[in-house]
């Protein structure tokens, strides 16, 4: 099993980074089972992002224009999915949402650095139950951890299975954004975030893409 770790300076950076590498030293396999069962993966064993000022605009992945692809993350909606990571609503379709499990969560964590002091191991926000391994599609981000440290407010993000090419920008961009709502409510400056998975990957759908992208043959 092969560790990775990619330093960015921004959310775009990261993406391109990630992208980059995963065309070389990701593994390739079929889903068992999964989301897109029978399809091919190529994945990261285990990989780590540090993301050093990813509050930089745009958030956003850049594609120039003259490669003639669409943007991974359509435009408006990062916003759109924001309510769904920050508060407990949920359309009846739906199994959960990331933020049925993180709203109390965020409100506990900015009392607990603004009442108790900020020299603390305890700030962590999980996401998901026992409960959620018999759905058919678990969630995939399954904890924010939090750290104030030099008057800054950092997130340590983990995902147990991650769509690099569209979940990775618009999961990042907002959760970004919930971090920046919540260093402004503790009063202290926006930090880094560090993101970790063993399940970063490419479906073989945009294989292509990413080659392009990338410049990659």
């Amino acid at each position: 099993m092969k560790l990775h770790f990619v330093k960015a300076r921004d959310l775009p950076d990261a993406w391109f980074q990630a992208v980059y590498e995963i065309l070389d030293q990701g593994r390739e396999y079929v889903i068992d089972r999964g989301s897109c069962e029978g399809q091919q993966r190529l994945e990261f064993d285990y990989i780590t992002v540090q993301i050093k000022h990813p509050g930089t605009r745009p958030l956003l992945p850049d594609i120039p224009p003259n490669l003639g692809i669409p943007n991974p993350v359509a435009e408006g909606y990062v916003e759109q999915y924001l309510p769904y990571l920050m508060t407990s609503i949920k359309q009846e379709n739906e199994d959960y949402t990331y933020g049925q499990y993180l709203e109390k969560q965020i409100q506990e964590v900015i009392r607990m650095y603004k009442e108790d002091g900020f020299g603390t191991n305890q700030a962590f926000m999980t996401v998901g139950n026992p409960e959620t391994i018999y759905l058919k599609d678990p969630p995939c981000l399954r904890g924010i951890d939090t750290r104030i440290r030099d008057g800054r407010l950092h997130f340590f993000v983990y995902f147990r299975s991650w769509d690099l090419w569209n979940g990775f920008p618009a999961n990042l961009a907002a959760i970004q954004m919930l971090k920046e709502y919540m260093a402004q409510e503790i009063g202290v400056e926006d930090g880094q975030i560090v993101a970790a998975s063993k399940g970063l990957h490419l479906y073989d759908y945009v294989w292509e893409l990413a080659k392009l992208r990338t410049l990659k043959k």
